[in-house]
């Protein structure tokens, strides 16, 4: 795939302490294999999908185990010019802009709620190889209990527009790059335990949801949320055994009317 358009998800990593472990969870659950581990690059492991890049797995640095979670990176041109964005924006650069030899230019943010995500700015390395396939990343949501500010962050440091689902149920906006929309967010609501803080969760695409929950709690993963059937798939949000949230989705299995969207 090209290189992305500023804003667009191109890219998403986790760190596990059990290396082994994660890969043969994932392997299962989302049918990835794995290339050769760098030592060059601190044991990145990219994980494919029919030979596709489609994410990456990493052991901790020193100093930075902890639990596991999934880390979605967004499209930039320049990746020190987005740094300076979400300082001014009110966010905190947690990992300054660093070359990775020359597969490209990363760095770590947090927004002002509290979601960490991160900035790639491509080199050799562009990003999915795939996405919306089984397996594949296909789309995230910023969980926040603070949406006006990630709203006005997001749009301050990215090229979004902004577009809201009409639904007294839910407070549900969406960020689109040009005419394609890239990313939601979500408010959280007090079902989330008050210890939960503001994250994005990653979605990849399953054939089958049903079997792909089976599986992951089969090999120790937990279920957060569902299965349920909306009108954009059949999706569940699922924790792995080593804590790290993400969410599958079969997008062939729908239920229900797409509700109206309007201009935010």
């Amino acid at each position: 795939m090209a290189v992305q358009p500023e804003g667009t998800p191109c890219w998403a990593d986790a760190m596990f302490t059990d290396l082994e472990g994660a890969e043969r969870f994932y392997g299962d659950v989302l049918g990835w294999t794995f290339g050769d581990s760098s030592a060059e690059y601190g044991h990145y492991t990219q994980a494919r999908v029919d030979g596709k890049a489609v994410a990456a797995l990493v052991p901790p640095m020193p100093g930075q185990e902890g639990q596991s979670q999934w880390c979605l990176y967004f499209a930039s041109p320049d990746a020190a010019a987005t740094a300076e964005k979400v300082r001014h924006s009110g966010g905190d650069v947690l990992m300054e802009p660093m070359r990775i030899g020359d597969l490209g230019t990363m760095c770590l943010a947090r927004e002002p709620s509290g979601a960490v995500f991160g900035i790639w700015q491509a080199g050799t390395h562009e990003g999915f190889e795939e996405t919306a396939a089984p397996g594949a990343y296909c789309w995230a949501e910023v969980f926040t209990r603070e949406p006006e500010k990630a709203d006005a962050f997001f749009a301050a440091v990215f090229p979004y527009r902004t577009k809201d689902l009409v639904d007294d149920a839910v407070d549900f906006r969406m960020y689109a790059v040009g005419e394609e929309t890239v990313l939601g967010r979500m408010r959280m609501t007090d079902d989330f335990p008050p210890e939960v803080p503001s994250y994005i969760n990653v979605y990849f695409t399953v054939a089958d949801c049903d079997e792909a929950v089976a599986k992951a709690t089969r090999l120790g993963g937990v279920v957060r949320f569902g299965p349920m059937s909306s009108p954009f798939g059949r999706f569940a949000a699922l924790g792995d055994p080593q804590g790290a949230t993400f969410s599958v989705i079969d997008t062939t299995t729908t239920e229900g009317e797409t509700p109206r969207i309007r201009e935010a």
